[in-house]
């Protein structure tokens, strides 16, 4: 039953705290919601809440709110009547009343439109809800358990989620912390998922890893977190020679020497705009592919290259714009630390990994400058 929930393995105590969490919040009747970023365990989080719980020997339910569009989210969530649209011949139940009794996960929960959190909202308050289509009144008794990896107060408060629907899904919060903030929890997991790859591959055992592994393993930023590991440490073993210890570690499967150059992007409508509030460069600045977008280096030393204009004339790119800022404050700090990464963390108030994921973020690893 709880082979569901055997990757929530750690001993950190930020996650032991949270372990703690969900003993305490599980037997309880009440609506949670589960935050995080993406490849934390959210849903393995939720999978523990229910089976927990006194409804473990009923439906858990699951949904991805983002995989879905409006209407049919609608459709999914609470059912439709026949007639109700195009297509639709006969009445079909919903999530919530396949999870009667039992639990509902609902995950991308920030993707849901406004109608559908209003009947949300309904549904948590007086356990009913009206089929698409239909007048009918359905009752349900459904434990409704919610994860996100967006803010959702700041959400609510910018008017893009319903407040009231907030304050009724966040009985409690589990606020699962990210894997770089779980340090000492890294290799125990890579364990982990090595042996159950060992086992899969039918290897006689797994024989560990090297001290350059752990090494790389424990200085790497996880992004992508618990997610992103077990899919390097799972690459790792399957490329091993099964009666050595794992040695070379591979971050990015993409990487290699010999990677073709992705298709040039058509300029978006406002590139215009984009041009026209961009600093000027320099006659000797170099043009680098960063993160697949053409930029420009400046290679003046009189004045940092990040300045923001004063005037900008809208529409423009906020993201590019953006982009260019933090590449432009990087390649500065670098060069006014003579290129010491831990230096250039520190005038930029960044930790070392953090920093090193920016450089990998934005191809900054290449430059023979930044090495």
């Amino acid at each position: 039953m709880f082979s569901k929930t055997d990757n929530l393995i750690g001993e950190a105590n930020s996650f032991l705290e949270i372990l703690e969490q969900i003993s305490q919040l599980a037997p309880l009747n009440k609506p949670v919601l589960v935050i995080g970023e993406r490849g934390t365990g959210k849903e393995l989080v939720a999978a523990r809440l229910h089976f927990l719980s006194k409804r473990w020997e009923q439906n858990y339910v699951k949904l991805n709110c983002a995989a879905l569009s409006d209407s049919l989210l609608e459709s999914e969530l609470f059912g439709y009547e026949a007639g109700a649209f195009t297509g639709a011949s006969k009445r079909r139940e919903g999530r919530f009343e396949y999870a009667d009794q039992g639990t509902l996960f609902l995950d991308e929960l920030a993707n849901t439109s406004a109608l559908v959190q209003e009947k949300l909202l309904r549904v948590i308050e007086y356990g009913e809800f009206e089929r698409v289509g239909g007048t009918r009144t359905v009752k349900v008794d459904v434990r409704l358990i919610a994860a996100t990896n967006e803010d959702l107060p700041t959400l609510a408060e910018n008017g893009e989620f319903r407040a009231d629907l907030l304050d009724r899904l966040a009985f409690d919060v589990v606020t699962i912390p990210p894997l770089r903030e779980r340090r000492e929890d890294i290799l125990t997991l890579a364990e982990h998922f090595a042996t159950k790859m060992a086992q899969e591959l039918e290897m006689e055992l797994f024989t560990g890893f090297s001290k350059r592994a752990r090494e790389t393993l424990l200085d790497y930023h996880w992004p992508g977190n618990i997610r992103e590991l077990k899919n390097v440490v799972e690459r790792a073993v399957y490329r091993n020679s099964p009666h050595l210890p794992v040695h070379d570690i591979t971050i990015d499967p993409f990487e290699s020497k010999f990677r073709p150059q992705g298709r040039t992007k058509a300029p978006p409508a406002n590139a215009s705009y984009v041009a026209q509030n961009r600093p000027p460069a320099p006659a000797n600045s170099a043009s680098v592919n960063l993160a697949g977008s053409e930029m420009h280096e400046q290679a003046s030393s009189e004045k940092p290259s990040a300045s923001v204009p004063q005037a900008l004339k809208f529409p423009v790119d906020l993201k590019q714009v953006s982009q260019d800022f933090e590449v432009d404050m990087i390649k500065q700090a670098l060069k006014e630390s003579q290129f010491n990464q831990k230096k250039t963390a520190e005038k930029l108030s960044l930790t070392y990994h953090q920093l090193r994921g920016y450089l990998k973020k934005y191809n900054l690893l290449d430059n023979s400058d930044v090495a």
